[in-house]
């Protein structure tokens, strides 16, 4: 199957988990990038469980585009409360269901959204589960003014930040990719970089993992839940 192949089948297993589980007046979180691009696109052709959805809560302001076009409600999460389940993928996920995210540049409204559901479906292809965290650079958030005092603590804990050149965040702010940090305890390391003043948010979902993971692969769709 194509990685394209992958991402579908992956929304499709979460359509079908999460639709005998919704009920009329559900919340939904719908998160960003390419695999939750195929949920969206999934959701809008399911108008038995649209019914069902009092709305849902976007994660960046493309994928509430998305929603929108399709008729589908999107609240502020301010009025919506309570989020019944939050779907998103990730850049790299490890066995207790620990993540990397923010490669589409949404990771703070991304842990925010996360932070306020009750359950967290995460989807995506096979070749995002790794052994341990790491392999893909480490999205940090960072206010613009403080990108440089950020980076050099950031070289200081061992990791090599580089500019995401031309991008803005839906918040206004700036993203570092950082590579060669050592996340092997990610909870300790996403608790430092929370702590360099001028950061925002961090791509470590380590605190607030998924709650679910729904792993597609060319042999079906797997479903992991996190290792004790």
């Amino acid at each position: 199957m194509t990685p394209d192949e992958l991402k579908q089948h992956a929304a499709v297993a979460a359509l079908r988990y999460m639709e005998p589980k919704l009920e009329r007046g559900s919340i939904l979180g719908i998160g960003t990038g390419s695999t939750v691009n195929h949920f969206i696109a999934c959701l809008g052709e399911q108008r038995d469980l649209r019914a069902r959805l009092e709305g849902t809560v976007s994660s960046s302001e493309e994928s509430a585009r998305r929603l929108k076009a399709l008729g589908i409600e999107v609240m502020d999460l301010n009025t919506a409360g309570n989020v019944d389940f939050y779907v998103d993928g990730a850049d790299e996920a490890n066995h207790h269901l620990q993540l990397i995210k923010g490669g589409g540049a949404a990771l703070t409204r991304e842990k925010i959204i996360a932070a306020a559901a009750r359950e967290f479906v995460c989807i995506a292809d096979e070749s995002k589960l790794v052994a341990v965290l790491g392999r893909f650079p480490l999205p940090v958030e960072v206010i613009p003014m403080a990108r440089s005092h950020v980076a050099r603590k950031i070289a200081a804990l061992g990791g090599m930040p580089v500019h995401r050149d031309g991008v803005t965040t839906d918040n206004g702010n700036q993203i570092l990719d950082v590579h060669n940090l050592d996340l092997r305890d990610p909870r300790e390391m996403e608790s430092q970089l929370d702590q360099i003043a001028g950061v925002v948010c961090n791509g470590l979902f380590v605190r607030r993992p998924a709650n679910r993971l729904l792993l597609a692969g060319n042999h079906g769709v797997r479903t992991l839940l996190p290792s004790i």
